[in-house]
């Protein structure tokens, strides 16, 4: 897992420390912030590394199946049963089993699910004869899980049953001094899957990403520098290699902000330009139209940050050759 934010470091002390246990852990989070990469982290950092980790989207499997698909089931045990088949629980005997969106199981399979984390045992479908298990369950949900509970979503005996650890992951806009590290290990990903040679992000690339409002969170980070890395024909990926389209954007940037008193000239009239830059997806003559600035004008405040910034806080050569970046 990528980053140096006080947030993401809090997720990894957890993972770090849950995975020499057997114990179940509960994962929370946006959809997009990685709760299966943390479930395999765990897994992976575990003592049962090298058996098997199988994953289910619960939200994914028709009610009619996911019992079959928990637990496996006998030849004939309903109409197109034609073999015998094991079921997630079966495969992953030994290991761990991920079951992601577990609020969308209906509560009369939670209540089988909680017999078999108790018993340690399950039942196929047309069987009559319990196979014993050990499994290490891992339960993941973009949901409050205290809220599925008074909403009768989740049964509160599963959830005390689960909730040995607890890790959320959180949302990118509240990591986002993690974005030239994430943006650095991508570019490498897609440079070696593409065949390219990017050297890393400009300045006007780096503010574009950082006042976009990730609601896709990293899995959305992740397929805009894909899709960026695959577009760009120079060393350095620029804001107009993104692909973030205005009319999208206005849906998902603020058309507002706030400034606060005692800030000075500089910084207010940059978070406009940042914020303006985002709202055009990147397209400087369309920010500087909007700005009523020339593309001249615009360039040179965008050049003045990137300095500023390389000597401030904000570590800037990190953005411009994308070297010092580490996952």
């Amino acid at each position: 897992m990528v980053g140096r934010s006080l947030a993401i470091r809090r997720a990894i002390r957890l993972i770090e420390e849950a995975a020499p246990t057997s114990a179940p852990v509960i994962i929370t989070g946006d959809s997009g912030t990685g709760k299966e990469l943390a479930a395999r982290a765990i897994h992976d950092k575990s003592p049962r590394h090298n058996r098997p980790y199988v994953a289910i989207n619960c939200a994914a499997v028709p009610e009619s199946l996911i019992e079959s698909e928990l637990f496996g089931h006998e030849r004939g045990a309903f109409t197109g049963a034609d073999r015998r088949r094991e079921g997630c629980f079966e495969r992953a005997n030994g290991g761990s089993l991920l079951l992601d969106e577990i609020t969308e199981m209906r509560p009369e399979m939670q209540a089988k699910l909680l017999r078999v984390l108790e018993e340690g045992s399950i039942l196929r479908l047309g069987a009559t004869r319990e196979l014993p298990i050990d499994v290490r369950v891992f339960a993941a949900s973009n949901r409050s899980l205290t809220q599925a509970i008074r909403e009768g979503r989740l049964r509160a005996d599963l959830y005390y049953r689960l909730n040995v650890y607890t890790i959320e992951l959180p949302p990118l806009r509240d990591r986002l001094e993690d974005l030239p590290l994430l943006v650095a290990h991508f570019i490498r990903e897609f440079n070696r899957e593409h065949s390219k040679r990017i050297e890393g992000m400009g300045q006007d690339c780096f503010d574009a990403l950082r006042a976009h409002r990730w609601p896709g969170n990293v899995r959305e980070l992740r397929n805009i520098v894909q899709r960026a890395v695959i577009r760009c024909q120079s060393p350095m990926l620029s804001a107009e290699d993104l692909p973030l389209e205005p009319v999208a954007l206005r849906g998902q940037a603020e058309a507002h902000f706030l400034v606060q008193l005692g800030s000075s000239v500089y910084e207010v009239e940059r978070e406009l330009i940042v914020r303006t830059l985002a709202y055009a997806g990147g397209n400087k003559k369309r920010a500087s139209d909007i700005l009523g600035m020339s593309r001249r004008n615009l360039y040179n405040r965008l050049n003045g940050y990137a300095a500023h910034d390389q000597n401030g806080h904000l570590n800037g050569h990190v953005y411009r050759n994308g070297r010092n970046g580490g996952s």
